[in-house]
């Protein structure tokens, strides 16, 4: 099993930056994945980005170019920068713990999840 904490989160005006951490313990040689999702108020939990063990990324079209996922191996932890913030980019933001197959990133079980970290933009 593995514990996620994020944190980074806050309160922005509309084109400033954060840059989101999530600090993994526990079993974490068994990571083949991480993931960032994000959930707005009365919307679904989208994912935004995730980083492979070799350290490829993807992210949804909508971030591309203002998110940026990465990880230091030593701390154990991944990030996500996040620029030129717009007020639709309010929302919770959780990190993961998954894996690819054929393609396509599915995350684990709830119990490798962070309990999420809140990014307000306001215009």
């Amino acid at each position: 099993q593995v514990q996620l904490v994020e944190s980074g989160g806050g309160l922005v005006q509309a084109g400033g930056s954060l840059k989101l951490s999530c600090a993994a313990s526990g079993s974490i040689r068994s990571i083949n994945a991480m993931g960032w999702y994000r959930q707005a108020p009365a919307k679904q939990r989208e994912l935004v980005a995730t980083i492979t063990s070799g350290g490829s990324t993807n992210y949804t079209d909508s971030v591309k170019g203002r998110f940026t996922i990465s990880r230091d191996s030593a701390k154990n932890t991944v990030y996500l920068q996040i620029n030129s913030l717009k007020p639709e980019d309010t929302a919770v933001y959780f990190c993961n713990v998954g894996g690819y197959y054929s393609g396509s990133y599915y995350p684990y079980g709830m119990d490798y999840w962070g309990k999420g970290t809140l990014v307000t933009v306001s215009s």
